[in-house]
């Protein structure tokens, strides 16, 4: 009984947390806070879930498939929402206004003067 109402609320956490990423998918201005706010939800959001099943039906085979999978799932969904913010910047996707600082520029334009020194 206690099993099951703590895994309920670590499977309702988890659904708020993708909720309101999904709600930053629609307000957010641009590409980059978007991929950032999904790729934390997605990390955050589907481990919390992933242990509340491990709580609800708990058996050592679960608890070490659910460990695996909350590893692979944090491990993954930042790769994934850093591969994707790369993506949009290689291919000319620009920041929001209120995103000022762009370091991979510089640090880019650093580059090309090393290079060229050379």
């Amino acid at each position: 009984m206690i099993a099951t109402i703590v895994g309920s609320g670590f499977l309702i956490l988890g659904a708020v947390i993708i909720a309101s990423a999904a709600v930053g998918l629609v307000k957010l201005p641009d590409l980059y806070t978007r991929t950032s706010a999904i790729g934390t939800a997605a990390g955050l959001g589907v481990a919390l879930m992933i242990v509340g099943v491990v709580i609800i039906d708990f058996s050592w085979l679960n608890l070490l498939k659910g460990v695996v999978a909350v590893v692979a799932q944090l491990l993954t969904s930042a790769i994934g929402s850093f591969a994707l913010a790369r993506a949009g910047y290689l291919t000319g996707s620009r920041p929001a206004p209120i995103t000022a600082p762009e370091e991979l520029a510089r640090d880019s334009a650093d580059d090309s003067e090393v290079v060229s020194e050379s």
